[in-house]
């Protein structure tokens, strides 16, 4: 498939089936059912084509693969320029194969405007990939900021009770700070001359801009993936938004739009701007020491299980956070490999908390207890997903977080005994869910005539219950494309990389 244009098929795949769906006339239900199978198969291809990216890809080159590159916008030197590397290629299949999990999981949860929302979720699979493949800086903030637009709807249009005000303050908080991104892309622009992200690079590294501008930028991009991350103080509009959003929505902003933000810091700020990012780094720690304890402690407080899960994502951004700014390998690649692992297991985590909302219609804590006796397969899913979150050896959460702690530990001992409370903590909160939901006597009427997973739910989980167990065992899969990508970065930012197999 060398010669196919394999990163815009697997882009754009998802406007070919939403223009099939556009056109979709006749009865409701009919119409329906066809935009759930276009949705369907339209995800599928397009996860089968993020494969084949994977199986084209070389680890063990550095730079970027799979290039296309043709004049886009010729006056301002702008190009349609994509390609992957080890950094972005994950972040691919992950966006691919999320949606895919959440047509299945949805299927018989949405009821209204299914045609739109079967719409939504597919321009989303388009704009999630088009930003981890765009190598022009203008297409990747294009892609960047289009994704608020069909997030918004369905937060908007298929959330809760409070959805308008949820959606309003998410759009409000990640466009303040993308504004300022925007300048800091222009400044840069008008430094080097293009908006080519490894030019870009490129030309910084042999002419960089003086230190006092860098630091200006670097808190120019630094307020837009903050908020994206979120990093606290900027995560407030994350709670609400994952309360009032449908399962689905919950699903891809905690598995695919939290990672944006991380990678910005690593496309963008590390790169670009090293001296800035090297000079803030002890401040990224502070923010991301307080994420961790303070949103874990305040999750412990929570009765609302979606407000619980969406706390304990913050906490998790906060290791992330702290790996990406440690200067070595092990810190860097364990940011990645924790901002993967929180992309299968949150994602399951609020898929775990629909399935039940479906069938209940409540999110409160105190409305359940005793699942086991009429649920267990549901408990043993949930079961796996909690203690992946909780980071017991064996999963996917604790090769992340064993990496970024061993990793920051050779630059600061406190950072890591701090960054090792979220561990602590999420064991806390996780099995403290877990107990009141799952165990105990089946006294509540409601509960008593619940069914167990159907199997659309079944087969949502199960790709992901397979990933969080292949990662935990068998971690090198997912970390050998990343080495050679890596080094290539700490080169960038000033630092000898060394190659993290050999450690």
């Amino acid at each position: 498939m060398g010669d196919w244009p394999l990163l815009s098929l697997v882009t754009f795949l998802p406007l070919a089936g939403v223009a099939l769906i556009v056109v979709l006339r006749g009865e409701e239900e009919v119409v329906a059912r066809n935009s759930r199978s276009i949705a369907l198969w339209t995800s599928l291809l397009t996860f089968v084509l993020s494969l084949a990216v994977w199986s084209n890809f070389d680890p063990s080159q550095a730079g970027f693969q799979l290039v296309e590159k043709s004049p886009w916008l010729v006056g301002l030197g702008i190009s349609y320029y994509l390609g992957v590397d080890g950094i972005s290629l994950w972040f691919v299949l992950l966006s691919a194969l999320l949606t895919v999990v959440v047509v299945i999981g949805s299927w018989h949860s949405v009821h209204a405007r299914i045609k739109e929302y079967m719409i939504a979720f597919l321009v989303m699979d388009t704009l999630m990939i088009g930003v981890f493949v765009a190598l022009d800086a203008v297409l990747f903030y294009l892609f960047f900021e289009a994704i608020l637009i069909p997030m918004y709807l369905i937060i908007g249009i298929w959330g809760g009770p409070r959805r308008i005000y949820a959606a309003f303050k998410f759009f409000l908080y990640t466009l303040l700070g993308s504004v300022l991104f925007l300048i800091a892309i222009l400044v840069i622009y008008l430094h080097t001359g293009t908006t080519e992200i490894p030019e870009m690079v490129a030309r910084l590294a042999n002419d960089g801009i003086d230190l006092d501008v860098q630091k200006l930028l670097w808190l120019a991009m630094f307020a837009s993936f903050a908020v994206k991350v979120p990093m606290w103080p900027f995560h407030t509009w994350l709670p609400d938004a994952h309360v009032e959003a449908p399962t689905a929505g919950s699903v891809l902003l905690a598995g695919v739009l939290l990672k944006l933000g991380g990678y910005g810091f690593l496309r963008f700020s590390l790169p670009m701007l090293p001296e800035a990012s090297l000079y803030f780094a002890p401040f990224v720690f502070t923010l991301s020491i307080v994420a961790i304890v303070y949103t874990s402690l305040v999750a412990l407080m929570q009765n609302d299980m979606k407000k619980l899960i969406a706390y304990s994502s913050v906490a998790h951004m906060g290791i992330v956070t702290i790996g990406l700014f440690t200067p070595n390998a092990l810190g860097i690649e364990g940011g990645i490999v924790t901002m993967l692992s929180h992309g299968f297991v949150s994602a399951a985590l609020f898929m775990v908390v629909g399935v039940v909302y479906d069938r209940i219609h409540s999110r409160e804590i105190d409305a359940y207890g005793g699942l086991a006796e009429v649920m267990p397969v549901y408990a043993t899913v949930f079961m796996l997903f909690m203690l992946a979150s909780v980071g017991l050896p064996g999963t996917s959460g604790f090769i992340g977080e064993i990496l970024v702690i061993v990793g920051v530990f050779q630059v600061s001992s406190w950072v890591a005994f701090f960054a090792a409370t979220g561990m602590i903590l999420g064991a806390a909160y996780m099995l403290w869910l877990y107990r009141r939901v799952v165990f105990g006597a089946l006294v509540k009427d409601t509960l008593k005539g619940i069914r167990d997973l159907r199997t659309n739910e079944i087969i949502a989980f199960a790709p992901l219950i397979v990933l969080v167990i292949v990662m935990g065992v068998y971690p090198n899969l997912f970390l050998d494309p990343m080495h050679a990508s890596v080094n290539q970065l700490l080169a960038q930012i000033g630092i000898e990389g060394t190659d993290l197999a050999q450690r």
